[in-house]
Order: C-alpha cells, then sequence, then structure tokens
C-alpha cells in the first residue's frame, strides 16, 4: 500500500492554458520577461491573464505602472471575487497591489501559499487564452502549491548567461521535470545575453560570459527560445512603467513573436 498522497490537479473555469514563468536565481529578469509575454500575446490578439505570485518582492505593478490602483474586492452570496487592474487589454493580478509597496510582507511559507491561491481563485479572469503565473525564485512553497493544485500546461525557465545562474535554475528544471510533477518544460530563455549600449546599437558585450541558456537547453533536451539582450533603453522603460515602449523594440517583437509562435503549437487555443 502506498502512503504518497494523490494529489487531483483542478482546472479554472474559463482559463484554457496556465504558464509558469520560473528561475532557480532571482535578478534574471524573470518578472520583465513574464510581463513581457503577457503583454506579446495580449498584442497578437490573445485574451491574456498576468498573475504576480510573488509574495515577497512583487514586480508586477512597477512594471504596469499601477502601484496606486487598488482592485475591487465584491462579496455576492458569500463568495469574494477580485476585479483584476487591466492594462495594455492584460488582467493582471498581484499581491503588491494591497499592501504597502514600503513593506514586507511577512508571511510564513503556508500563508503566502495560501494568499497565491486566493489570488488564483478568487480573481475574475473569465475567458482566457492564457495565464502567465510570475513565480518567485527558487523552488519553495508558491511553486509547490502552484504544481500539487492547478494543472499547469508549461513551465518556461528564464537565466542569464553565467555558470552561477545557469547551476540554479537547473535546479528548478528539476522540479518541474521530476516524475511526481510532470509538467512540461516549454524551454529556457537566456536574458541579459549581451549588453548593447544606447549610443552603440550594434555592439555587443558579453558581460556575463556566453553560452549558458544554450548548454543548460541541450542538457536537459528542451527548447532555447530566445537569447535576450541586457539594452539600456529598455532597462530605463521598465523602471518608469512604460512596458508599452518596450513592446515597440524590434528585437522584442521579433523575439517574443518567436517565443509565441513556439507556445502556439505545444499549447494551442
Amino acid at each position: 500500500m502506498s502512503c504518497e498522497k494523490e494529489f487531483v490537479k483542478k482546472e479554472l473555469a474559463g482559463v484554457k492554458n496556465i504558464i509558469i514563468v520560473a528561475s532557480g536565481k532571482g535578478g534574471v529578469g524573470k518578472s520583465t520577461v513574464a510581463a513581457t509575454l503577457a503583454a506579446s500575446l495580449s498584442l497578437q490578439g490573445f485574451s491574456t491573464g498576468l498573475l504576480d505570485a510573488d509574495i515577497y518582492g512583487p514586480s508586477i505593478p512597477m512594471l504596469f505602472d499601477i502601484q496606486h490602483c487598488q482592485p475591487a474586492v465584491i462579496e455576492e452570496a458569500g463568495n469574494t471575487k477580485i476585479e483584476p487592474i487591466i492594462r495594455l487589454g492584460i488582467k493582471l493580478m498581484s499581491i503588491g497591489l494591497f499592501i504597502d509597496p514600503a513593506k514586507a510582507a511577512i508571511w510564513r511559507g503556508p500563508l503566502a501559499a495560501s494568499g497565491m491561491k486566493q489570488m488564483i481563485d478568487q480573481t475574475e479572469w473569465e475567458n482566457l487564452d492564457y495565464l502567465i503565473i510570475d513565480t518567485p525564485p527558487g523552488t519553495g512553497d508558491i511553486h509547490i502549491s502552484l504544481l500539487q493544485e492547478y494543472k499547469i500546461g508549461g513551465v518556461i525557465v528564464v537565466t542569464t548567461p553565467q555558470m552561477l545562474s545557469t547551476s540554479d535554475v537547473q535546479k528548478a528544471i528539476s522540479l518541474y521535470t521530476d516524475n511526481n510533477v510532470g509538467v512540461p518544460v516549454l524551454g529556457v530563455i537566456e536574458n541579459m545575453s549581451w549588453f548593447t549600449p544606447k549610443n552603440h546599437p550594434g555592439d555587443k558585450y558579453y558581460l556575463f560570459g556566453k553560452g549558458g541558456g544554450d548548454a543548460l537547453a541541450k542538457r536537459f533536451n528542451v527548447e532555447l527560445l530566445a537569447q535576450l539582450p541586457l539594452d539600456e533603453t529598455i532597462c530605463e522603460e521598465c523602471d518608469y512603467g512604460k512596458l508599452k515602449a518596450v513592446m515597440e523594440s524590434p528585437s522584442v517583437k521579433e523575439n517574443f513573436a518567436r517565443i509565441i509562435n513556439y507556445i502556439n503549437k505545444r499549447l494551442p487555443v
């Protein structure tokens, strides 16, 4: 007799596909990638939601310049529903919309996981082709709760080229490829592959080394979806919540069009 608990994963009503964006390490630009992916999907006509599941370091409010927005909370027949904030056609939800951005969320793991589940279950996502979930760094309670309780279509893993990053990110890939988890890894995105100065757009400086993302993808036999440059202009625009301007970058358009084309082949809507 097996003592292992069998988890029944639920689907979200009206949500066709859930995609997790993950990394094993902080500071790799995971939230920027998740936000840009959601914006790219929306601009291509897909109904898209974006959940910021990074309870301790929510970045989505700043990226979309919605730090001072307050979602409406509606009580109907004993049920609580939360109306997401909509920007660029994306339905957005983040714990950062409910707490003071200058204060820490002093929550233990189980409380953080519970808060994440409340945001998923109580938000009025309605009809979505894709729900993108931006997860915190590492492989902790948030990730385990997501994998145990929800039917996940796939995960995209973000890394930077240097070994310090890829050594941590491989642990995240190992989590998702574990036999007891069984979530498809859609591919690896190598971020900050090179630095391009604003005044010299044709130059490339490999500040963090070369080839880490490609080696990681080959090791786990998954797709290298893109190599994204560290662009000075894009960094400034993200800091000021100008994601719409980021979407005008030819490099962003080209890379994310290719990523979306690959996703649509794996997870058709």
